[in-house]
C-alpha cells in the first residue's frame, strides 16, 4: 500500500457515510497523523486520532467554525452530499435550490474557509469527490450540481495554484452504500474508489476517474452530441427502470 498520507491531517466531510467512512479509515492506514472527521451529527470513533467535528455545509456560519478548529488541515475531502429519493429536475425550485446548497454553495464555501489554512499549512490538497453524472443528461438536480461542482472544481485549480495547494476531482458512478441502495444496477466498492483518490494524491494526478462506465464515458465526450446524447438517453434509461 502508498503510505501517500504519511503525517498529513485530513479534514473528510460526510464522514458518517459509507464513502466517508472508508476516507477516515484509509487515511489512518496511509499514515495521516489526524483526520478531523465532520458530519452533521457527528459519531464517536475508536481512534484518538479521529476528531468528531460539527459541520452542516448548509449553515454558512459552520465553515468558519471548522476553520478555526482545524488549523492544522492541509489535505480537504469534499465528500458530503445529498441525493433526495425522487429528485427531479422538474421538481420544485425550494427542492433544487437544498440540493444545490449542500452539494455546489456549502461545498464552495468550506473551499473558501479552508484557503487560509491550506496556504498556512504548505498549499495543501483540495479532493472533491464528484458523479459521472456531471458529465451525462441525467434529470436530477444531483446531476446538474455536480455538473457545477466539476465547472468549480476546474476553476479552483487555477485560484489555488499560486498559493501551491493543489485541487483534485473525482469522478465515479455508482458506489455500493446507504445513498444509491435504491438502485440495483452494478456498483463498484467505496474501498476502491478511496484507494484510487489517495494513490491520486501521492502521485500528483488532479483528475481520478474512478470506475470503468466513467472511464467509457469520458472516451465519448468528444463525440458528435446527435451520436452521444442518444447513446447516454439508452445508458440513462436502462438506469431508470433498474
Amino acid at each position: 500500500m502508498t503510505t501517500s498520507l504519511q503525517g498529513r491531517v485530513v479534514l473528510v466531510t460526510g464522514a458518517n457515510g459509507g464513502l466517508g467512512t472508508a476516507f477516515v479509515a484509509q487515511a489512518l492506514e496511509r499514515g495521516a497523523a489526524k483526520v478531523y472527521a465532520a458530519a452533521r451529527t457527528p459519531r464517536s470513533w475508536d481512534d484518538s486520532r479521529i476528531h468528531p467535528l460539527t459541520l452542516d455545509l448548509t449553515v454558512p456560519a459552520d465553515d468558519a467554525r471548522a476553520a478555526a478548529a482545524a488549523p492544522d488541515v492541509d489535505l480537504l475531502i469534499n465528500n458530503a452530499a445529498v441525493a433526495p429519493v425522487g429528485d427531479l429536475i422538474s421538481g420544485t425550485e425550494e427542492a433544487l435550490r437544498s440540493i444545490f446548497e449542500t452539494n455546489f454553495f456549502g461545498t464552495l464555501r468550506l473551499t473558501h474557509a479552508f484557503t487560509p489554512v491550506l496556504a498556512a499549512n504548505g498549499g495543501g490538497t483540495v479532493l472533491n469527490i464528484l458523479s459521472s453524472a456531471a458529465w451525462v443528461s441525467m434529470p436530477t438536480g444531483y446531476a446538474a450540481s455536480k455538473a457545477a461542482l466539476w465547472s468549480a472544481t476546474n476553476g479552483l485549480r487555477a485560484i489555488l495554484r499560486p498559493q501551491g495547494t493543489r485541487v483534485i476531482g473525482l469522478l465515479v458512478g455508482m458506489i455500493d452504500t446507504p445513498m444509491s441502495a435504491v438502485w440495483n444496477v452494478p456498483k463498484v466498492t467505496p474501498d476502491s474508489v478511496v484507494a484510487q483518490a489517495y494513490d491520486a494524491v501521492a502521485d500528483g494526478t488532479i483528475e481520478v476517474i474512478a470506475d470503468d462506465q466513467t472511464r467509457e464515458l469520458k472516451s465519448r465526450l468528444n463525440t458528435p452530441a446527435e451520436q452521444f446524447y442518444p447513446w447516454v438517453d439508452e445508458q440513462i434509461a436502462a438506469l431508470m427502470a433498474a
